[in-house]
């Protein structure tokens, strides 16, 4: 039963917001338990006992078991909860599921959140999210917004092709391609007016309720 699995999460982490709207497309209602990263919550005692790399989201199942890292949660929830299956219902769907999300992650999310990491002055010490810090490097904040703008390209040229980023269906690849869309505008950073195929995907994406997750 969803209702007997705890999601450490933070309303800001755009992280937590991947995960959140999984739940929510797959009508799952986990106990929603908040980590104040701004008051430094996720650096307690009581939260490293948790998740020792001090990031949310995890996963907290009903026997104790600890799953963190979204890839690894959605993977769990869509194999524990298989009603509307978002990571792909055929072993082909599947393997393109996968390599869309991939691609969302690593060209764009990533992207953004190493500009933001490397720009945010609360962030000092902080660069890389984890237990260790690291210090920031301004430059690499220009690179991140040429990453991001070439991301949106990308992605635009994908659309034109089909509906959804990983194909005829809504999936994890477009709930990753939304959030990192969203968590852009941190780096002022959004979709020019001329992708027009992009435009319509996340007008059509955003309308769904679960995005308000």
């Amino acid at each position: 039963m969803s209702d007997m699995l705890k999601l450490y999460h933070a309303i800001n982490s755009p992280n937590s917001r991947r995960v959140r709207i999984f739940l929510a497309e797959k009508g799952l209602k986990p106990t929603l338990i908040s980590v104040d990263l701004g008051a430094g919550e996720q650096h307690s005692e009581a939260y490293r006992a948790i998740n020792p790399r001090l990031v949310v989201p995890a996963l907290v199942l009903e026997d104790g078991t600890t799953i963190v890292e979204v890839p690894a949660i959605m993977r769990y929830l869509d194999e524990a909860f298989p009603d509307t299956p978002l990571l792909g219902a055929t072993s082909k769907d599947k393997g393109l599921v996968v390599m869309w999300e991939r691609f969302a992650e690593l060209e764009g999310f990533a992207a953004v959140m190493e500009g933001v990491r490397n720009k945010m002055e609360r962030l000092k010490g902080r660069a890389i999210a984890g237990p260790h810090g690291y210090e920031q490097i301004p430059g690499l904040v220009d690179r991140s917004v040429l990453r991001v703008q070439n991301f949106l390209a990308d992605l635009n040229a994908r659309l034109e092709q089909v509906p959804f980023v990983a194909g005829e269906r809504f999936s994890a690849a477009d709930i990753t391609a939304l959030v990192t869309i969203d968590f852009a505008k941190a780096l002022d950073v959004s979709i020019p007016e001329g992708h027009r195929a992009l435009t319509r995907w996340k007008d059509v994406v955003s309308s769904r309720s679960s995005m308000s997750a």
